[in-house]
């Protein structure tokens, strides 16, 4: 059958019975896969998987497309940390104001041989989701052409790595961050100021210490490369950078960690060796999560507003959703130092105490 203008029926995609045919199964095993169903041999579906890659199949999803949108995904890193409940109370203040439901999943996006783990997208597709955000996820190509190729409208927060080209993302002004947070230490008399930043392929952490670099080169201080550390933005790594950086022979009187949790581990390290913050060493963390505020000295931190990022996310979620695209597909929000105790001047003496 042919429509007007000469397109074809076929032209709609293959049926499922032609997947089932080239996989060499039934019907219904097929269908099992498409929807997400355990109970299926792993050699099985392997070879549904990729007769649906390979032959351009698209699942229909069930939702009624000319209804106005009820349902959202939102796949994060991990449940078990203050910054995703930050995230979630953003979207979910959002979505509450867009008449919109949020389904949540974690750890969902890893991959095996190249493909999703359990079909999580042929869940998504199969509960009727009109669109996902993800946080902190690290997309692969194959990952992101599958979105596409499915049609489903998504929005990046905070992604790990630069989005391939149209991806519409969410982020902080990180490189701005790392400014401020260097400026607040060189106005306060300090010249020997590290960085323990986050992983070296992080987006945001490449940013962070960028703009740790460009106060410095904007004071007239020469970057000292034995002052830059990369950690993997969690305590224990960060605590070890900073016994690091205490054994070099001119120890840092200040410290710019690009995460809260890594401030937190510096400040171990500095305990550990006998040396007080802020009176030895002054810290600045970045992100401002509650544990920045909980610590004795509280933490001086650099805010990024993790909820208005979710928030603003969804938004722009739901203009996708409608057929709006933005006019950019990257959006940055502001961030601002927040001062307490973990800074001041630097000691009197020329060097930190060990």
């Amino acid at each position: 059958m042919v429509r007007a203008g000469g397109t074809s029926m076929a032209a709609a995609g293959p049926t499922l019975a032609v997947v089932a045919r080239e996989a060499g199964v039934s019907v219904p095993t097929a269908s099992k896969v498409v929807n997400g169903r355990d109970d299926v041999a792993p050699e099985t579906r392997r070879r549904v998987t990729e007769a649906l890659e390979r032959l351009g199949y698209v699942r229909r999803p069930r939702f009624d497309a000319t209804k106005a949108p009820t349902l959202i995904d939102l796949v994060v890193h991990t449940l078990d940390s203050s910054w995703t409940g930050a995230v979630l109370h953003g979207a979910e203040e959002a979505a509450h104001e867009a008449g919109l439901e949020i389904v949540v999943s974690a750890g969902l996006t890893r991959t095996r041989a190249g493909r999703p783990e359990h079909g999580w997208l042929d869940k998504l597709t199969a509960r009727g989701s009109s669109g996902v955000l993800f946080n902190l996820a690290e997309l692969t190509r194959a990952q992101h052409a599958w979105l596409d190729h499915h049609r489903i409208p998504y929005v990046l927060i905070d992604p790990v790595h630069e989005p391939p080209p149209g991806v519409v993302s969410v982020g902080a002004a990180n490189w701005q961050g790392g400014v401020t947070a260097t400026e607040h230490l060189l106005a306060l008399g300090h010249e020997r100021i590290a960085v323990i930043a986050g992983n070296r392929r992080r987006l945001c952490s490449g940013a962070r210490v960028a703009g740790y670099r460009s106060a410095l080169a904007s004071a007239g201080l020469r970057h000292r490369g034995e002052y830059v550390r990369h950690a993997g933005f969690d305590e224990d790594t960060a605590r070890c950078r900073m016994h690091e950086l205490l054994d070099l022979p001119e120890p840092p009187t200040a410290v710019f960690a690009c995460s809260d949790r890594m401030a937190l581990g510096a400040c171990a390290a500095l305990a550990e060796r006998g040396l007080r913050v802020p009176e030895d060493v002054s810290v600045v963390g970045f992100d401002d999560l509650p544990e920045a505020r909980w610590r004795t000295p509280a933490l001086t931190t650099v805010r990024q507003p993790l909820s208005e990022m979710a928030a603003t996310a969804l938004r722009l979620l739901v203009r996708l959703m409608h057929g709006d695209r933005p006019e950019g597909t990257r959006t940055e929000l502001s961030t601002r130092l927040v001062e307490r105790a973990s800074t001041a001047a630097p000691p009197a003496r020329s060097a930190a105490r060990r």
